[in-house]
């Protein structure tokens, strides 16, 4: 029997990487109130990524028409939500926490919000006081009474029928067994590992451990993934670019992850893949894979220029991630592989 009394909405509209790190505080929630109702309003691009946690009641997805959003506002003050949380920080999650009509709107203070003037449509402010994106997105589930967990979860599904059909998808390119996941895109250049080293990882790790990799890029990077093949010399290495549901059993199912600062690492690692993590121009205590994950990232004398604490956004290699060898990674991948049980292509995860 739902609970009336606690109603939330969470507010997180992308992307995606940031939609993983907000699970956790979905999860805190539920644990917290078991019968209560909670929804999760998301743009219409990401509401499949979403439709896997399986702690919320209902995913609302939000257009980008206005007569999409005046729909959806319609539809969030039906609900009568009693809490409303802003776990994006900017001006339009904080206004839909406040059209929602909840009569609890929570947010971050103006110091640790995106756009300082969003925390005026709060009617409670947060100062977090974790240092990662994730303890920082479950502050805001404690102020609005879940009881803090001693280790973040992720409660994600990855469908049946995804499963069985990424098997065949791979059955076609000749993976029957173990295979890892290079995943070498992402927001902005200076997260990014050049094309040429990820191909050379690709071949070592077929030559060295006889494991097959397969190249995961975003639309839009297709130029990316015929660079990687050329660079690997392996004219069948596998490109794919897969909706998000696909995605994540591709992702779920690897032996392990070699990805960037981005989405993909952060969904593998929330359904439980190893994954190794490469950082430079991204502050890894604050967005390193959770619940667990390895991070290859070098220092020089000075530290890294991260902007509002996180990141700086250029169009260009960074110093850092150029620094980052493809043995480096190659180590890092290796010693995973010989911690990490072999993956298999048969069951539905459910974490």
């Amino acid at each position: 029997m739902e609970d009336l009394a606690h109603r939330f909405l969470v507010v997180r509209l992308s992307s995606l990487g940031d939609l993983v790190h907000t699970v956790p505080a979905v999860a805190a929630l539920r644990a917290t109130f078991p019968e209560a109702r909670i929804d999760w309003v998301v743009n219409e691009r990401w509401s499949p990524l979403v439709e896997l946690v399986t702690s919320i009641d209902e995913t609302i997805p939000l257009g980008r028409s206005p007569r999409d959003v005046f729909a959806c506002v319609r539809r969030l003050r039906r609900t009568r939500y009693t809490c409303a949380l802003d776990l994006q920080g900017r001006y339009r999650s904080a206004v839909l926490c406040w059209l929602s009509g909840a009569p609890r709107r929570i947010g971050r203070d103006r110091e640790a919000t995106r756009e300082p003037g969003a925390a005026l449509f709060y009617t409670e402010r947060v100062v977090p006081a974790g240092r990662h994106i994730v303890d920082m997105t479950v502050d805001l589930a404690v102020r609005a009474g879940a009881k803090p967990e001693t280790e973040p979860r992720f409660p994600m599904r990855v469908p049946e029928n995804e499963l069985r059909g990424l098997c065949e998808t791979l059955a076609k390119d000749g993976i029957s067994g173990d295979y890892v996941v290079i995943s070498p895109g992402g927001g902005w250049k200076s997260k990014c590992w050049p094309a040429d080293r990820f191909g050379a990882l690709a071949a070592a790790l077929k030559k060295r451990d006889g494991l097959p990799s397969v190249v995961n890029i975003a639309p839009g990077e297709e130029e990316l993934g015929r660079e990687i093949v050329r660079a690997s010399g392996l004219p069948n290495l596998p490109v794919v670019s897969l909706p998000i549901p696909a995605l994540a059993a591709l992702l779920a199912e690897a032996r392990i992850v070699v990805a960037g600062d981005t989405g993909p690492l952060h969904l593998a690692a929330a359904l439980g893949t190893r994954v190794v993590g490469l950082f430079g121009s991204t502050d890894a205590g604050r967005n390193g894979p959770l619940p667990r994950g390895v991070v290859v990232q070098n220092f020089s004398g000075e530290p890294p220029e991260y902007i509002r604490g996180d990141y700086v956004r250029l169009n260009t290699y960074s110093d850092a991630m150029l620094s980052l060898t493809v043995e480096q990674v190659l180590a890092a991948v290796e010693q995973e592989l010989q911690d990490s049980p072999h993956g298999q292509c048969s069951s539905p995860l459910q974490r």
